[in-house]
């Protein structure tokens, strides 16, 4: 019997809740690790991009030597999951966002930063989102995005419910287009590593697809 080896799935470790996506990895049979560096970057099959503050974490990738890089890698077809900030990073266009901010251009979306409000407005509600069983997602929002607009091959996972009311009403908070995937909250606060799972396996196939 052949013994498959658990793919390599990096951890962006510049900012955010890197631990916490590790650990996620980890209990999805990956073999979870921090990138810092290019040469990190280069040894993994997927990455995942953390949430934290979008600015902060386009002008560090800068620094580490890691933005152009990570777009060849992206443009190459690296399986990637951004969460949050993440996701604004890997949009093609941020509305709201400054205007020196860098994006990876990896989703053909537009998201507006910051789009639920500030800290003190983040809020949780239950999301259904395609192809995870079991269950709604419970989503945590913390000064979060939304998509605005999405791009031919563009699938949407999960919107806001409509019952919600208000302006958030029906928007759109996760997606994927081919090996990429994002969303708008923060699944690696729940325990519930069942988007980290989705994506492992999307992974799992890159890597099959290349032997």
């Amino acid at each position: 019997m052949t013994t498959v080896a658990a793919p390599t799935v990096g951890v962006l470790a510049l900012q955010g809740n890197v631990a916490e996506h590790l650990d996620a990895l980890q209990a999805c049979g990956a073999d979870a690790r921090p990138v810092r560096r290019p040469a990190e970057l280069d040894a993994v099959d997927g990455l995942v991009l953390p949430g934290g503050e979008s600015t902060t974490l386009s002008k560090l990738l800068v620094a580490f030597d890691l933005l152009e890089p990570l777009r060849a890698r992206l443009a190459a077809g690296l399986p990637a999951f951004g969460s949050c900030a993440g996701m604004i990073l890997l949009a093609r266009e941020a509305i709201d966002a400054r205007p020196d901010q860098h994006q990876l251009g990896a989703l053909d979306v537009v998201v507006r930063r910051n789009a639920f409000g500030r800290q003190v407005q983040s809020f949780e509600t239950d999301l259904t989102v395609t192809g995870v069983r079991g269950g709604p997602v419970r989503g945590v929002f913390i000064r979060a995005p939304w998509v605005e607009s999405v791009g031919r091959g563009v699938d949407v996972l999960a919107r806001i419910p409509s019952s919600t009311g208000g302006p958030a009403s029906g928007k759109v908070v996760a997606v994927r287009q081919g090996p990429v995937m994002a969303t708008a909250f923060h699944p690696e606060q729940t325990g519930d590593a069942r988007l980290h799972d989705l994506f492992v396996a999307r992974v799992r196939e890159s890597v099959a697809a290349a032997r």
